[in-house]
């Protein structure tokens, strides 16, 4: 077990120092806890790096547009983003629906995106996806 753990520790570091070196690129993110994401973000914000986006970054994932200026990230043609509302374990596993979460997501999110998530009615449960033109009208392209 240690010596998998201390393989995991190489293999991280590796990747760090590869990425510091470079933009870092998001495809096929689905998203997870938004405390990792806020965390993650944090971390690359102070970084200096900037994001390509170049594939699918959905739910916690669209947390990068909150955390980084609009100029330090870029979109490729195949660029997809992906919201919804906030959600959270209630009593017995069962999910619902955190206001409070949903409203800070919302909230931090560049105004063009913020007005684009109001125009389809804000965030909800289900997803809601923006690519294409309306997104690199947003965003500039890699």
């Amino acid at each position: 077990m240690k010596y998998l753990t201390g393989l995991l520790v190489a293999a991280l570091l590796t990747i760090t120092v590869s990425e510091a070196s470079s933009a870092v690129r998001i495809a096929g993110d689905r998203g997870g806890q938004i405390g990792n994401y806020v965390m993650k973000y944090q971390r690359l914000a102070s970084s200096g790096e900037s994001v390509i986006i170049d594939g699918l970054c959905a739910s916690a994932c669209t947390i990068v547009l909150s955390a980084l200026p609009p100029d330090r990230i870029c979109v490729t043609s195949r660029a997809t983003l992906g919201f919804h509302a906030a959600w959270n374990y209630g009593p017995g596993g069962r999910t619902f629906t955190d206001p409070e979460a949903t409203l800070m997501l919302y909230s931090g999110y560049p105004t063009p995106v913020r007005r684009w998530i109001a125009r389809r009615g804000g965030l909800k449960r289900h997803i809601i996806f923006l690519n294409g033109k309306p997104l690199q009208e947003m965003y500039r392209q890699c």
